[in-house]
């Protein structure tokens, strides 16, 4: 992903452009910009007086989970064995949203959570070498 234009670069291309008369095409070739680079930032500054970098990036899709952290939380306390994939249906039952078992994996390590299978600790080892 490409960074984000300096603050200092930004205001000298908006000073080139309202300051010096020169057009915005003409400002890319000067600070080595791409035009459309250019045309955003004078039409910011144009409509807002302001012509400040947004914010990069980050993880929009991990919302719609976590709107549903505490329902979550507390069905795994009250079932510690339970599944990824029945997690998922209930919230599909309850709320009618879908969601792919790899999202509530995700979900459990941003929180260092581990699911365990209380059945496959019961089993023990499988005992080679007796």
């Amino acid at each position: 992903m490409a960074k984000p234009v300096s603050p200092d670069l930004r205001l000298r291309i908006v000073s080139t452009v309202e300051v010096e008369g020169m057009s915005c095409r003409g400002a890319t070739g000067r600070f080595s910009v791409a035009p459309s680079t250019a045309i955003e930032l004078v039409r910011e500054w144009r409509s807002t007086g302001a012509c400040e970098a947004g914010a990069q990036a980050g993880d929009w899709r991990s919302a719609r989970i976590e709107g549903h952290a505490v329902e979550i939380l507390s069905r795994v306390e009250a079932t510690p064995d339970t599944q990824l994939a029945e997690i998922a249906d209930h919230l599909f039952k309850v709320h009618g949203e879908r969601f792919v078992p790899s999202v509530f994996w995700r979900f459990f390590d941003r929180r260092n959570i581990t699911l365990k299978n209380i059945a496959r600790q019961r089993a023990g080892s499988a005992g080679r070498g007796r």
